[in-house]
């Protein structure tokens, strides 16, 4: 069997860099060819995963959510199993998932070979996520904040640099259709959410990745708010990271399906899996069991 091992040596604190010995020796005793690729960037990555795809029965790769996404978007739809060797800030692909954060427990999960197929969402027909579409309120933190920040203060880095870019929350036109319900308002923020957690919050614990369905939280705004009316957006956005999408508030509606349409303005920017993505309207769909991923055997995801 023939596995690929991509890395990005700058993700999280640079440590899988530093066991890159002991990862190769332990694939090779698994694998019967090894390919051990230092990624250059996000393009990179994606391309190497697209080529891998092609050639190679596994391929494996560490990172963080965004290297998550990168290697999504380069195998798309390809039929290969991945293996994920979670290296990254937050990680909420691998907290969703059951995957541990640990270099070698996460390297016996692929050992131990159980798979299973789990749902990603696809927008607009041909990008992917695989636990979360957002835009609004912080969500350019985590593809902004400069990488030695992150390095050096974690997930701190991501709410410094979000309450730099973002405090007075920007408003924006929403026009929504899911599950058969329609909502037309303006909001702050909107989450698509595939995974169980959002910037390292159980924002969705009970859901699943293999259920089919998607579920959708909205904040919404008056469209001209005063500043009294702004400042309540924060608490909202606070109880929504706290308590999840059953909170109960009249400024913030939840909605669920297969599929979700939404029409905005057209220099939105989405943020797919903590990486920049597409702007404007988006068509978002659930891809059920689309990507084949070593998990652990007795895991409910």
């Amino acid at each position: 069997m023939r596995c690929l091992f991509l890395y990005n040596p700058i993700s999280g604190k640079g440590k899988i860099a530093k066991k890159i010995g002991y990862i190769r020796r332990k694939l090779e005793e698994h694998f019967d060819e090894v390919n051990i690729t230092q990624t250059t960037s996000g393009e990179d990555l994606e391309l190497r995963a697209a080529q891998g795809a092609e050639e190679y029965d596994v391929i494996l790769f560490s990172g963080g959510d965004g290297t998550f996404n990168n290697v999504l978007q380069g195998v798309g739809e390809r039929d290969v199993k991945l293996g994920y060797i979670p290296s990254g800030t937050v990680n909420d692909v691998a907290h969703s998932l059951g995957i541990p954060c640990n270099i070698k427990r996460a390297l016996k999960l692929v050992f131990e070979g159980h798979t299973q197929k789990v749902d990603c969402l696809r927008v607009n027909g041909n990008r992917y996520a695989m636990y979360v579409a957002a835009a609004g309120a912080f969500t350019s933190a985590t593809y902004t904040t400069p990488q030695s920040k992150k390095k050096k203060f974690g997930r701190v880095a991501y709410a410094v640099q979000g309450l730099k870019k973002n405090m007075n929350f920007e408003v924006f036109p929403l026009h929504l259709k899911c599950g058969g319900k329609s909502l037309e308002t303006h909001g702050v923020l909107v989450l698509v959410i595939n995974g169980r957690r959002v910037a390292g919050f159980p924002v969705n614990k009970k859901a699943s990745m293999r259920d089919g369905k998607l579920e959708v939280a909205v904040i919404k705004q008056v469209q001209k708010p005063n500043a009294f009316q702004r400042f309540k957006k924060y608490f909202s956005l606070a109880a929504l990271m706290v308590f999840g999408v059953r909170v109960k508030r009249k400024d913030i509606e939840f909605m669920s399906g297969e599929e979700l349409t939404i029409r905005t303005n057209r220099d939105l920017v989405w943020d797919f899996d903590g990486e920049e993505g597409v702007c404007g309207d988006v068509h978002i769909e659930v891809l059920r069991d689309r990507v084949n991923l070593f998990t652990p055997k007795n895991k409910k995801i």
